[in-house]
């Protein structure tokens, strides 16, 4: 089975209704439904396929991220696709605020930010919609081909993010600084932090911030942290 390029949509089996997945299709996307499970099955549906961009997202208490991804890229081996794309996307919280508007009860959303490093410290972020434009320019980079490539949106400190933060919101923020969130979690000291917590601490305590990017090999400039901001304030409110 043949398909076209950025066309066709992976979806895990069973099927159920999604309105991004119908969303998509209306627009000329072939969504594909697949049992993750079956090796089989996989490389049915993802025969004759260039790229896969993955962004399969997984319960951190049930499933590893690697055991998420595994599967699709036997797969895709299997099935001879030229290159794959992983993203990790955890959207528990939005998700909880879903549900909890629809319940019924009264509400109160509480902004709050915790620092897991020192509030000085540079941090890079890229947007989701970037990232996307980044993972498809890099089809038309040589360089990029079985390599590893650095980009940032932005660098800013935590301070500096948090300061965007409560301008867009208009409220000022609680600011909460937890440094031994990796030590609580390992060694189940009270409170002890959800995996989620733990996640990012690793993320921001062990990440490369002094990393050489590779923005200038792409045709496009990132958009504005502040225009990024906005956009997922207004979401959420």
């Amino acid at each position: 089975m043949s398909h076209s390029p950025f066309k066709t949509i992976l979806r895990k089996k069973p099927e159920k209704e999604n309105e991004k997945a119908k969303l998509l299709a209306s627009k000329g996307a072939e969504i594909i439904y697949a049992d993750y499970s079956q090796n089989d099955d996989l490389v049915k549906a993802i025969k004759g396929t260039d790229v896969i961009v993955s962004a399969v997202n997984s319960d951190p208490k049930t499933e590893s991220f690697y055991n998420s991804q595994a599967p699709l890229l036997a797969a895709a081996k299997d099935a001879s696709v030229k290159r794959s794309g992983d993203h990790f996307i955890i959207d528990d919280k939005d998700k909880f605020r879903e549900e909890l508007e629809k319940s019924g009860l009264e509400y109160t959303y509480i902004e709050k930010a915790t620092f897991y490093v020192d509030a000085n410290e540079k941090i890079p972020t890229t947007s989701l919609n970037d990232i996307g434009k980044y993972t498809v320019e890099t089809l038309k980079i040589p360089e990029a081909r079985n390599a590893r490539i650095n980009i940032a949106g932005s660098f800013l400190s935590l301070n500096e993010y948090l300061e965007i933060f409560e301008k867009a919101s208009g409220s000022k923020w609680e600011v909460i600084v937890d440094k031994d969130v990796r030590h609580r979690y390992k060694n189940k000291i009270e409170p002890v932090p959800q995996f989620l917590d733990y996640y990012k601490a690793v993320l921001l305590q062990e990440g490369e911030v002094n990393l050489e990017l590779d923005n200038d090999k792409f045709s496009f400039t990132p958009k504005p942290v502040t225009e990024f901001i906005e956009k997922l304030v207004k979401q959420a409110s």
